[in-house]
């Protein structure tokens, strides 16, 4: 089996990272003008990064499917950032952001790449209030800080319920700025299709032209991909439907290593599935934890009165509900990790709690945070607290400063108003964990093709703490890429430009016109969506939060005979010669049957639970540990759950992961 270097310097951890850069081979910037960097991606990963390459001079050519950069999906993320700037006082640290971040992975990250991104953390801020980011602020003029799951102190910042929309168009406006410099070439619209190596090194991709259908070549001395997660191969998830992992996959069947593939983040706070006829769904941020208690009727016929109408909850007794996660953890409360906070819901949901009509919700009520800043309110002003009515209004405004937005959108999706009953939520997709395997330097097994932001594997290993996507993708964007690829482009100086009028390209080329010709000219009869929600099924009842051996086996069996049916049945109008929205969507959908059968294959793999992932069939070892502990020489370890008290451990992959990555996925499957 072949051994993966992830180029992790040596020494201390608090010092590899500053070590490094001082040893590290640079290009000046005289050198920097006749390098190019092809960024795939404009959200807060590829934005940044496309951003900051240009400034340093590197002449940069960016891709986005989308009509701007503004419309990545970065632009959804609500809660906030992390940062370790102990702004509050309450005794965070670097170190503290950093065993925070493993220890809520289930010591899955690799340690190195999670200390520098702690390390880090603190210049995001300051970078992002340059920009002109409207982070909240406290009365005294300094930014606020609140919580999210999995943590102790207050380390998020935010703005609103808009904090990645804020951010993105921070790292929009820093493009804009190189666009008007001439150093960044933008190229909206456009799908990168496949990546092309010459001599072993990754120097260009090949894009369609998503208004004209034009198939074009792009060369370059070095490719980024931040192009985000895969989470819509369960089709219902929180992810926009464009979301998709095909610059990803197209690099993986190139020689880019995928690692944890499994690792998917069921988010806790999502409002619950209505019915069939939904393409997607909607996140509640996990500030909503800070001040919603969650919570379910403690006896079963209260479930059904609620269920049938008969009883309001918000005229359920105290002592008749059952605030489980206050009640399991005591030190967390209703602020434990996402997968701790999913994995309960489910519990008790599957135990027949659930309150709306499929049995699949929990509440999240905001009665005592309303009625606790009510009092404090009517306290400072000299009102009457007493007043029920008055510390009910007094609370609600309090609230809806810190919430309204997400309030706002719930009730106009739900048709109920949060301020006066509870929210309904229950765990959904989200972020993906697995990604693209990077080493030390973003850099993938392609030489030449870096990965950055969620696309990559390397930081939350098998659970993402709330708040802490932002913090990566602009972490590698601003901070850490910009570094680390000079030392690879550091040899391209004398190299000129790379002429895309060569064989690889034209061979890549013709590969995906003969993708795209088959779909517009295959004779099916079921249209995409009918796969891919056929896809979804399968993922989510044998691939999602509950798996076991019998299971995955049929799934990965499913998978491929669904696959199988695709190439077979599927039916693309329209041509390839023009704007054609459920062409692109068939090569998405294409690419989420392949990575779906790998998905599976890796959890068979995975004997123990972790992460929002419960191995229903797993060992129970010793102890708290539900996995097995072990380490080698290179450092590589599959640890425990969340509620392990171990020290964090060196790791990487789980079982190197190289066994899934010969998986036989041809280069045209329809063959």
């Amino acid at each position: 089996m072949a051994t993966l270097d992830s180029k992790t310097p040596k020494g201390p951890i608090a010092d590899k990272w500053t070590n490094y850069k001082n040893h590290i081979d640079l290009v000046n910037p005289a050198n920097k003008r006749n390098i190019d960097v092809i960024v795939v991606g404009t959200g807060l990963a590829g934005g940044s990064a496309a951003a900051t390459l240009a400034e340093l001079g590197y002449n940069v050519k960016a891709f986005c499917f989308q009509d701007s950069p503004r419309r990545a999906h970065s632009i959804a993320a609500q809660g906030g950032i992390n940062a370790a700037k102990n702004y509050q006082g309450d005794g965070d640290s670097t170190y503290r952001l950093f065993y925070d971040t493993v220890k809520g992975g289930d010591y899955r990250s690799r340690e190195a790449n999670v200390y520098r991104l702690a390390e880090v953390s603190g210049n995001i801020i300051d970078q992002c209030v340059a920009q002109g980011v409207p982070f909240a602020r406290e009365y005294g003029g300094l930014l606020d800080n609140r919580s999210f799951g999995g943590v102790l102190v207050s380390r998020t910042f935010y703005a609103a319920g808009q904090t990645g929309q804020q951010l993105l168009l921070g790292a929009y406006s820093a493009m804009n700025r190189q666009i008007g410099r001439g150093k960044i070439k933008m190229y909206n619209r456009h799908e990168m299709l496949d990546v092309v190596k010459v001599d072993g090194k990754a120097r260009g991709i090949i894009t369609r032209n998503l208004i004209t259908g034009e198939i074009e070549r792009h060369s370059a001395h070095a490719v980024v991909l931040g192009t985000g997660g895969y989470g819509n191969v369960f089709f219902l998830s929180t992810n926009a439907m464009g979301s998709n992992v095909t610059a990803a996959w197209k690099a993986h069947k190139r020689g880019a290593y995928f690692a944890n593939p499994c690792y998917t983040q069921i988010h806790p706070t999502c409002i619950p599935v209505s019915g069939d006829h939904q393409s997607k769904l909607t996140l509640m941020s996990e500030s909503l934890r800070n001040d919603g208690r969650i919570w379910v009727p403690k006896h079963e016929k209260d479930v059904e009165a609620i269920k049938n109408g008969t009883l309001k909850p918000i005229d359920l007794a105290e002592e008749d509900r059952d605030y489980y996660l206050e009640r399991r953890y005591p030190a967390f409360g209703n602020l434990v990790p996402r997968d701790v906070a999913s994995r309960a819901a489910k519990e008790r949901c599957d135990a027949g709690f659930g309150v709306n009509a499929t049995g699949e919700a929990v509440f999240l009520d905001f009665a005592s945070a309303i009625q606790r800043y009510g009092k404090e309110t009517a306290h400072v002003k000299g009102l009457n607290e007493d007043d029920a009515a008055l510390v009910k209004q007094l609370g609600q405004e309090v609230v809806k400063n810190k919430y309204g937005n997400l309030f706002q959108m719930y009730e106009k999706i739900v048709d109920q108003d949060p301020y006066n009953t509870p929210m309904m939520i229950y765990p959904a997709v989200h972020y993906t964990m697995g990604g693209i395997w990077v080493d030390y330097n973003l850099m993938t097994t392609v030489p030449g093709l870096y990965c950055i932001g969620e696309a990559n594997f390397s930081d939350h290993g098998a659970n993402r703490l709330g708040a802490s996507a932002l913090m990566q993708g602009l972490a590698d964007g601003y901070f850490v890429l910009p570094y680390t690829i000079g030392d690879y482009l550091s040899d391209d100086i004398r190299t000129g430009p790379i002429s895309t009028d060569t064989k690889e390209f034209e061979d890549a080329e013709n590969e995906v016109k003969e993708i795209l010709n088959f779909f517009v000219t295959n004779e099916g009869q079921h249209s995409v969506d009918y796969f891919h929600k056929k896809l979804g099924k399968i993922m989510w009842n044998k691939v999602g939060m509950s798996r076991n051996v019998k299971g995955l086996t049929e799934a990965i069996s499913e998978i491929k005979t669904l696959r199988e049916q695709f190439w077979k049945e599927v039916k693309v109008p329209g041509t390839n010669e023009e704007y054609n929205e459920e062409l692109a969507k068939a090569g998405r959908v294409a690419d989420f049957l392949e990575l779906g059968e790998l998905f599976a294959k890796d959890a068979l793999d995975r004997e123990e639970s972790c992460g929002g992932h419960f191995r229903e069939d797993a060992v129970e070892l010793d102890g708290e540990q539900k996995g097995e502990a072990k380490r080698d020489d290179e450092h590589f370890a599959f640890v425990s759950a969340w509620e392990y008290k171990g020290e964090p451990s060196d790791a990487v992959l789980h079982k190197e992961q190289l066994e899934f990555n010969d998986i036989e996925l041809k280069q045209r499957s329809y063959k």
